[in-house]
């Protein structure tokens, strides 16, 4: 999914210098989510966790947009036309609902519930992404991963992958990226990351064991969550700082509640993100969306898209300042 708010904000991210917490002991933090229109007046509308001021980063994951369910019918569903990214990879994950997706790698691919769209953009990509006509109702997670500078220009690229769940204590899971629940996703990443779907039982109670050199968060889709102790609410993000071994989450409800999980281990390099560029400086912004309104060959073209591509907003009048995620004291 693209980002297209008309004035995107311009952030710069970076891992905390002191981010970890004392092993054996938990503390979260809550993240709530801020609503985000995109596009006019009967577009859809998101709950974006991430980039926020209290936290721009868990591992690599710089981006996550919650939305849904979105009844299509009365608003225009999905339909974000061909538009550019670079140095990311974008995670499609639904909860219901279908979305057709095209790109300039020549990728012509759907994702639907309990499936993964993982594109890498690198150097330079476009992409599209429609709901289709029978779906009804929209409902999932749009996901960001920020590359690293080693591999920040690699080559366009486009996965798919339909992950098995698999039944823990009360719980279905269903690991997409890295490992959990001696699970592992078959996805290459280019640094330690974990993704997966938790859906607990009605008042269910789990605890997992997990790489205590990952900070972690879990995203609430539905239910009533307590993580180590902490009770979240539907659309709102615990984080877990470094050196815990071990989640434990209940469900307080009586229905099933529904929960993402991410983790990886802490992004020591400072990136610079606005609209759909993931860059290294202002610079790389600039040149980004240079690049893309000259339509250049760096981002490609998306074949059978039914119009236009999407034109780049305008870009700020200062240069990006420095936003960290704050010390843990």
């Amino acid at each position: 999914m693209s980002n297209v708010e008309t004035a995107p904000e311009a952030v710069r991210c970076a891992t905390s210098v002191d981010d970890t917490v004392p092993a054996g002991r938990s503390s979260v933090e809550v993240i709530t989510a801020r609503e985000v229109p995109l596009g006019g007046p009967r577009s859809m509308t998101v709950r974006r966790t991430l980039p926020q001021r209290a936290r721009t980063l868990i591992g690599a994951w710089c981006f996550a947009d919650h939305y849904g369910p979105d009844d299509v019918t009365a608003t225009s569903g999905m339909r974000v036309p061909p538009h550019p990214h670079t140095g990311l990879q974008t995670v499609s994950w639904l909860f219901s609902g279908e979305i057709e997706h095209r790109d300039s790698l020549g990728s012509h691919a759907f994702v639907r519930p309990g499936e993964m769209n993982l594109m890498t953009g690198g150097h330079g990509i476009a992409h599209s992404e429609v709901s289709t006509p029978g779906t009804t109702s929209l409902h999932g997670v749009q996901l960001w991963v920020a590359l690293p500078e080693e591999h920040r220009n690699t080559a366009r690229d486009f996965q798919h992958h339909v992950p098995e769940p698999t039944s823990v204590d009360g719980a279905e899971i269903r690991v997409f990226l890295g490992s959990l629940a001696s699970v592992t996703s078959p996805v290459r990443t280019f640094t330690p990351l974990l993704g997966a779907e938790i859906t607990l039982a009605p008042r269910a109670t789990l605890t997992l064991a997990v790489d205590p050199g990952f900070e972690h968060g879990l995203l609430v889709d539905s239910g009533d969550v307590r993580l180590a102790g902490t009770p979240l609410r539907p659309a709102e993000l615990g984080y877990v700082h470094p050196g815990v071994d071990a989640l434990t989450l209940v469900n307080e409800s009586d229905e099933p509640a529904r929960t993402v999980l991410l983790g990886g281990a802490p992004f020591e390099e400072e990136i610079v993100m606005w609209w759909n560029f993931v860059g290294r400086s202002h610079d790389d912004i600039a040149r980004a969306r240079e690049d893309w309104e000259a339509a250049s060959d760096r981002f490609g073209e998306v074949e059978g898209f039914a119009g236009e591509r999407l034109p780049a907003p305008a870009l700020p009048n200062a240069t990006i300042r420095p936003r960290r995620n704050p010390p843990r004291h």
